[in-house]
């Protein structure tokens, strides 16, 4: 009798220690897509992360160069096209010259490129399995208007995510050897900012820069998702092969895409550089005009900036250095486009995000 007590109680533990086994078994089996859903998510934001900052080095000067004919005093020109800007910047200020601000920018770019392309692909995910949901069909693939919509919430979010950071850029790029130099670095500025201009003062101009996020972000997506498809279908003039895009391809598809993208958005990035530039004591040198006769600095908001810069500049100054910013937008978007797909590709993480 004893003999079969302990030999239930034996069968009852090992059993218990079986149902424990496989209660952990399946934990980790629970765990496992976690961890792999977070390892896939660091790798994208990595991604995206380094995407930016090498697209935004290589065009450095050119952005540069584009920032400071946007805000110059319209009665004392200093950059007046851009080969005579960059050369006026090497001559005054030298080599470290045509870089300035690149630090600040880089800083702001790689979180702010590694949360939109996260965002992008998250979007995107959402949007097609609401869309599979809304027609019952489960192989739908995501339409361009629909892209369109995912790269404006990327855009979105990830601009006002670092937008202080982009304001402060915006002051730090402008200034010269001729500038009192009122900020030392992007650190020096955001506590400047804030302490003499006050917290909102960190996103002005944000309202016309989420107006031009929704056309610049969402068509540069829309455009280059869906060239990329329309070329995998067709293969036109023999420049897919096996169903996979070469290097050159997806830099002309992401050239394109931007190309498209600012030409779009771009008096509404004008408008947004000057919004920065206000309130500004003590004002770079290129904003003030050495002392000379100024244009209207001060704007109670995005229309007002609109109708003052028309009337006093003229609807062409709503397209200052549209053609520097034409020329480094190619390279810039395409580099950050690939740049993003090989890293991806490194870290082996899966680039389509349609299926």
């Amino acid at each position: 009798m004893a003999s079969e007590d302990v030999k239930a109680a034996r069968d009852s533990a090992v059993e218990k220690i079986v149902n424990l086994a496989e209660e952990a078994k399946l934990a980790r089996e629970e765990i496992k897509p976690t961890s792999h859903a977070v390892l896939s998510i660091c790798k994208s934001l990595v991604a995206g992360g380094v995407a930016g900052g090498v697209s935004r080095t290589a065009v450095a000067p050119l952005e540069r160069l584009k920032i400071l004919l946007q805000v110059q005093n319209p009665h004392n020109i200093k950059y007046n096209g851009t080969i005579q800007g960059l050369k006026y910047i090497w001559r005054t200020e030298g080599f470290k010259g045509l870089f300035k601000g690149n630090g600040t920018n880089c800083a702001r770019i790689v979180p702010n490129s590694a949360v939109k392309f996260f965002s992008y692909e998250q979007a995107s995910k959402g949007i097609l399995y609401l869309y599979r949901q809304q027609t019952g069909i489960e192989d739908a693939q995501l339409t361009p208007l629909l892209r369109l919509g995912a790269g404006a919430c990327a855009g979105i979010i990830a601009m006002s995510a670092t937008y202080p950071m982009d304001m402060v850029r915006g002051r730090l790029t402008v200034q010269t050897e001729n500038s009192p130099y009122q900020y030392r670095g992007m650190f020096h500025a955001l506590s400047t900012v804030l302490r003499e201009e006050g917290p909102r003062a960190l996103y002005k101009g944000w309202t016309p820069s989420v107006i031009g996020v929704i056309p610049y972000v969402g068509l540069n997506f829309a455009v280059y998702e869906s060239l990329k498809d329309w070329l995998v279908k067709t293969k036109p003039f023999g420049l897919v092969d096996n169903s996979e895009l070469g290097v050159v391809t997806r830099l002309a598809c992401g050239a394109a895409a931007g190309t498209v993208g600012q030409t779009v958005a771009y008096p509404l990035d004008v408008i947004r550089r000057r919004m920065q530039m206000v309130g500004w004591s003590h004002a770079a040198s290129i904003v003030t005009g050495d002392g000379r006769s100024k244009a209207p600095l001060e704007y109670t908001g995005m229309i007002d900036a609109f109708r003052k810069t028309v009337k006093y500049e003229g609807v062409r100054a709503l397209y200052k250095g549209l053609v520097p910013n034409s020329v480094k937008v190619v390279p810039s978007i395409s580099i950050a486009f690939v740049a993003y797909e090989q890293v991806k590709d490194l870290l082996g993480v899966e680039i389509r995000i349609s299926d």
